[in-house]
């Protein structure tokens, strides 16, 4: 597949980073050397000097022959006016990075499809529908929704009080016999390995494990890890980032209580004008007094979205040793995803992941719908289309040849999820959400094409 990235910054540097390990023909432009230098050396891809928006600089990175244009420069205009040429140049698809998410919620009025964009991406529009996410299922700590919560991505790590440790996934399923939800990925406590689940998989102590649930699953999970559902209502923000202007509207809307702790006085200023719904507070969000004086210790959750990594770190420990139940931090450096339950922060989000995660599936072969990378784990989840003629059309899940690498988690039809065991007979258009391990994704991607 040929793919070129306009913009060589953080979300397009992870871009062309993950997309080289897929062996893709890519191209990175960039007007600053200095953002090539590292990829070129680094990555097996082609760089380009110059400006994206140049018709000479696309005919030179042959436009034409691209399978997908991906332009993620900071600038939007810069990402539409990328997107519009390229399509007319001869570009097959095109996807801008937006942070105006008016764009996202009027897009198909506005007709982005018409001018040649046929996907819009906002990082920031993510990382707040993240959040929120991860705020309704409060014990856990990371969160992924297929087709409006009809199937739940849901991960969490294992205490010694829950009450399946010790048992394989076989005995513990007989503790819910309905089977309203899947294991479909673990990672032990202290390494970097990640297994997909059998029937004779044993759960331990410290265990980060990932299931795929209906909503009626929900609450057995709760019961089964031990965990305790924890009633979210009052939240705390640090950093008027865009991330935390659209978390704090969007939260005020579901009747949340929102705080906004913003450091520069001009923009809690304009932050007021525009988020009446929330209380802004000028001040430095590092300074214990003042979160102290802002009752920090009454919080439920505590969401640091500064643009500085270390700093929203520090600022979610504070927040945890006055007893806030829910800690989530926005990092840009992927390496702190190791680091965060073992330092006691709930969860890490990273705004490049969401992005790259969601431009992702457009590289995925077969009808690919919806797919995210496991935080800090070597595994994918998919969600594919059958299509009436794909391999996987009219099988019993039992009789097909998969890997034992990955795992169906669930399968939606006709909008309702279900687990499905081996005698479940797929049918063109269901969606299936698939768990698979690198070494896997080429032959389940066969499976239904």
């Amino acid at each position: 597949m040929k793919i070129i990235i306009a913009g060589a910054g953080e979300v397009g540097f992870h871009l062309a980073k993950l997309l080289s390990f897929e062996s893709q023909d890519i191209t990175l432009i960039d007007p600053n050397r200095d953002n090539l230098v590292y990829a070129d050396t680094h990555l097996d891809i082609k760089t380009l000097k110059g400006d994206a928006s140049s018709i000479k600089i696309l005919k030179e990175a042959q436009v034409k022959y691209a399978d997908m244009l991906i332009s993620v420069t900071a600038s939007e205009a810069t990402n539409i006016t990328v997107c519009v040429l390229a399509k007319q140049l001869g570009a097959k698809r095109t996807i801008a990075r937006i942070s105006n998410t008016e764009f996202l919620e009027n897009q198909e009025e506005l007709g982005f499809v018409r001018f040649g964009i046929d996907e819009l991406i906002s990082p920031e529009a993510l990382a707040a529908r993240e959040i929120e996410l991860l705020l309704n299922q409060s014990a856990f700590n990371d969160s992924y929704e297929f087709e409006e919560g009809a199937l739940t991505m849901m991960g969490v790590s294992l205490s010694r009080t829950a009450t399946f440790v010790g048992k394989t996934v076989k005995e513990a399923a007989k503790i819910f016999p309905e089977l309203n939800f899947v294991p479909i990925a673990i990672q032990r406590f202290g390494t970097q390995y990640t297994l997909i689940p059998r029937g004779d998989t044993q759960f331990k102590d410290g265990d980060q494990v990932y299931f795929i649930t209906l909503k009626s699953g929900v609450e057995e999970l709760y019961k089964l890890t031990g965990k305790v559902r924890q009633d979210i209502k009052n939240i705390m923000v640090l950093g008027g980032s865009k991330i935390g202007r659209k978390t704090a509207r969007d939260l005020c809307r579901n009747n949340f209580n929102v705080k906004l702790v913003e450091k520069d006085k001009d923009k809690a200023y304009d932050l007021a004008d525009e988020l009446p719904d929330t209380l802004i507070i000028n001040g430095d969000g590092r300074n214990v007094e003042l979160l102290e004086e802002e009752n920090i210790h009454d919080m439920d959750a505590f969401i640091a979205v500064t643009g500085n990594s270390e700093t929203n770190i520090m600022s979610c420990l504070v927040a945890k040793s006055k007893s806030v139940k829910k800690t989530i931090a926005l990092v840009e450096n992927m390496d702190y995803f190791q680091l965060s339950h073992s330092i006691g922060i709930d969860t890490l989000i990273n705004k490049k992941l969401l992005a790259a995660n969601n431009i992702f599936r457009y590289v995925r072969k077969g009808e690919v719908v919806a797919m995210t990378k496991l935080n800090n784990m070597n595994a994918e989840l998919l969600e594919f289309i059958v299509k009436p003629d794909s391999r996987v059309s009219n099988q019993k899940i039992k009789d097909l040849e998969f890997p034992r690498s990955a795992i169906i988690g669930g399968i939606i039809r006709n909008g309702e999820g279900l687990i499905a065991l081996g005698d479940f007979l797929i049918r063109p258009k269901d969606r299936i959400v698939v768990c698979c391990l690198p070494r896997s994704i080429n032959k389940v991607e066969k499976l239904f094409l």
